[in-house]
Order: C-alpha cells, then structure tokens, then sequence
C-alpha cells in the first residue's frame, strides 16, 4: 500500500519569503508537500535587483536566495537533502565547490551540476529539495569514493535516497574514456555504486536525469541504460542534452531512489507502449515523479506536427494529463516542474500557456535553454524538432489505503 494512514490528507502550500512575489501567476518560490519543501531554481541577484560583480558573489547570493525561501518554510540548510546547479561556463565548479563547502557543514546534499547554454539570470543558477523528516538522514559513500566538502554521493532520507550527478569517468585516472559505451557504463556504475551503498538496489530507483553532450550518442545510451532495468517497469526518466558537465565528462545520471520498494509503482496511460528506458511516470508512495514530455503526438503516426512552442506545449501538456488521471491525480497536485527551452525568448509564450493549466498553487519551478537553439524548419515528413519539454512532480492529496 502508499500509505499507513487511511484517507490522509496532504497539503499542498506555497512557500513565500517575506520579500517574495505572492502575485505571481506562473510559480511559488517553493511548494510544500508530503514532507518535502521543492525550491524554485533560484539567480544571483539580490533582493534589491542588484548582480554582484564576481562569480564567486553570484553562487553566494544564489544560495543565500535558496536560504531565504527554505526558511520561509521554517527550515534551514540542514534540511536541504538535494540540489541542482546550472552554469553557464561549467569550468567554473571549483569555485562553486568552494562557497558550497561554506553552506553546507552537517549532511552535504546531494548534486548534479551541469553547463547550458543560457538562463533567465546570468552565470548560474539552483534549485533544491529540503527534507522535513530529519529521521534516518545521512550521507552515502560508496567505497572507495573520494570525499567532498561540496557535496554528497548519495543523501538517504526516512523514505528516499537522492543520488548525485555520477559522471562518465574513469575512478582511478579520473579521465575520460574514448569509448561512448564505456562512458556512459561507468556513469551507471557509479550511480549502481551509491544505490548498492544505501541498501537499495536498482529497482527502488524512481527517476532520472540522464545528462549529456552531443558526443554521447543517444541509441548508445539507451542500450548500456536499459540493461540496468527491468523491462516496462523503468525508472521515469527526463534525458536531456547539455551544453557541458564538470571534468569534461560527457555523461552523468542524477537521481532519486524509493527505500521501501512495495510503495514504488510505474505508472503508463493505455497509449503508451511499454519501454525498455523510461516509464511515463512512477509513484515512490504518495509522490509521482513524471517522465520528460514534449508536444509529440502519440500513436502509429506520431511526431511533432506544431510549429510554436505555444501549440506544442497544449500537446505536451495533454500528454502530462494523460500520466496524471492514469494515477488518479490532475495538474493541482503538481509541486514542481523543470521546462528545457529550445530558447528562452519564448519563455513569454511559453508562460501564458503554461498559466492555463496548472495552480491554484503554482509549482516550484526550473526554467533554461540547456543548449543553443537548433534548426526550427520541418523535415521531408512535416516533423518539427522539440521546442520545449517539461517533466514534473505531483504530490497525491488524498492518501490511499
């Protein structure tokens, strides 16, 4: 069963520092529900709109930001199990480590970091997960794995274990390897390596975030990931090309794990086939975590038939329903999305569609354009290329029995 505790109800908030933006139609700076506080990505600016002039500023304000929104939760950076770091020029995470050592002095969260090509707010920006349920927490290393005073491996809550971004690389030289394949083995050895630390196995894992450049072809990918997994009852999974990863790695899976396996469940809405490398959405008790969608059409036809990101988010919010009501749920008990823009000059369209679908309580929310804007012309069958994709999270409000 989900849930111990008949016909629980559960609370879905908005979370609103003292300074903050209560009016806004588009996103709360972090949504509270089902024990968890989901942080909004936050920039580098202050709350007086200035940019601090240095980088080493700006990953300070962005985390004082972060700090501000968790405490309006009551809160503080103790509870903060898991973060996500986007920069502009990743070459820079040695200074992101430094000022992330400053922050974070107990349980380090766990963290993925990588490089895209733009965000609403210069150089960097930071999302984060903070646990309320303090009981159980403790940071997993797998052996052998070197120390950090940046982050953690593996952060295991009361009921989950948030996984850091494990990269392509070789442990003992720290190198690259030439081969694809070999690449994307190691980064899925690591991840198995943190899981395995926890007590847990592959099958507990409930979502990921495959990261990865152009280099890192994507049926190579597919075929190492699939072997890890159990055929149609795969993890959800957002994967998404990025413009760069720490240590010139071209690979690195993120992710978040379920400790008690009989409360994970796969979600698949009858149109949608089973699949080797992605659930469309999988419950970790009463918390659904949702696949990538985009304005693909399903069906013995299917494509990208719009060619706006407007028209092609109505369908890829379509297709996120159709997870939704398959778990018995709707777009109210959305707490958070992350939106990978083809570019964010169309993040005001993007927005007043957006706005249509989702609330009374907005989610937290994660907004960039991971890579450079491609070509928008349709190919010889009238396809248009991805314009937007949003994954998500939903929290249910009634517990099952």
């Amino acid at each position: 069963m989900f849930c111990s505790r008949l016909n629980a109800q559960v609370t879905i908030r908005a979370v609103i520092p003292p300074h903050g933006d209560s009016q806004s139609k588009i996103i709360s700076p972090a949504v509270d529900a089902g024990g968890y506080v989901y942080v909004s990505a936050q920039g580098s600016h202050g709350p007086d709109g200035s940019l601090p002039a240095t980088f080493d500023a700006q990953v300070r304000q962005t985390l004082d930001n972060v700090k501000v929104v968790v405490a309006a939760a009551g809160l503080t950076m103790d509870n903060v199990v898991y973060t996500q770091v986007y920069l502009t020029d990743v070459s820079k995470i040695q200074e992101v480590d430094r000022v992330f050592a400053q922050y974070f002095s107990k349980v380090r969260p766990a963290r993925a970091v990588l490089g895209v090509a733009s965000l609403p707010e210069p150089a960097v920006q930071i999302n984060a997960v903070a646990a309320r349920d303090l009981s159980g927490l403790r940071a997993v290393f797998p052996a052998n794995y070197p120390r950090s005073d940046s982050f953690s491996p593996g952060v295991l809550t009361h009921d989950r274990l948030f996984i850091s971004g494990m990269r392509g690389v070789d442990p003992a030289s720290d190198r690259v390897p030439d081969d694809p394949a070999t690449q994307v083995d190691l980064a899925l050895d690591g991840m198995t390596a943190v899981v395995k630390a926890a007590g847990l196995e592959m099958s507990h894992v409930v979502f990921v975030n495959p990261y990865l450049t152009k280099e890192i072809p994507g049926r190579v990918m597919n075929e190492r990931y699939a072997r890890r997994f159990e055929f149609g009852n795969t993890p959800a999974r957002a994967t998404i090309e990025v413009s760069g990863l720490p240590g010139s790695a071209h690979i690195e899976y993120t992710g978040v794990a379920v400790r008690d396996l009989s409360t994970r469940k796969a979600v698949r809405p009858k149109n949608m086939p089973p699949s080797p490398t992605a659930s469309p959405c999988v419950f970790a008790g009463e918390t659904l975590y949702c696949s990538a969608k985009s304005g693909f059409i399903p069906g013995s036809h299917g494509g990208v038939y719009a060619a706006d990101t407007a028209t092609q988010l109505r369908q890829t919010m379509r297709n996120q329903l159709d997870n939704l009501e398959e778990a018995g749920m709707d777009f109210s008990e959305v707490v958070s999305t992350t939106v990978y823009l083809d570019d964010l000059a169309d993040a005001k369209e993007f927005d007043k569609v957006y706005a249509e679908y989702l609330g009374p309580v907005m989610p937290a929310r994660t907004m960039l354009e991971q890579i450079s804007p491609g070509d928008r012309r349709a190919d010889d069958e009238g396809h248009y290329p991805d314009l937007e994709q949003v994954s998500l999270i939903a929290v249910r409000k009634t517990a099952k029995p």
